[in-house]
């Protein structure tokens, strides 16, 4: 089992940045898949981004170009968010995986609030 929690969110006006961390309680294993999902208000949770542990990243249509996942040690997984926009308001959740796996494990979530 694996527990992970998420930090950085918080207020920003539009055009600004946010910098999430995720730290899990334990190494991320090759073959498994760390990833950002968001979900505002009355929609469905959706993917943000992804990385695999030999540096594969994937990104949702809406935050390509603006938004970087990386992995800053064994343990701890960023997400580094810049000129965000409203429609970025959402709870940011951090989730682990197997390739091809489960749902695994997800995070607390950390409010992302983008005034315009």
């Amino acid at each position: 089992q694996v527990q992970l929690v998420e930090s950085g969110g918080g207020l920003v006006q539009a055009g600004g940045s946010l910098r999430l961390s995720c730290v899990a309680s334990r190494t991320i294993f090759s073959g498994e898949v760390m990833g950002w999902y968001r979900q505002a208000p009355g929609k469905q949770r959706e993917l943000v981004a992804t990385i695999l542990s030999g540096g594969r990243t994937n990104y949702a249509d809406s935050v390509r170009g603006r938004f970087t996942i990386s992995r800053d040690n064994a343990k701890n997984t960023a997400l580094q968010m810049n000129s965000l926009k409203p429609d970025d308001t959402a709870v940011y959740y951090c989730n682990l995986r197997q390739v091809f796996g489960s749902t695994g494990y997800w995070g607390q979530g950390t409010q992302v609030t983008v005034s315009s």
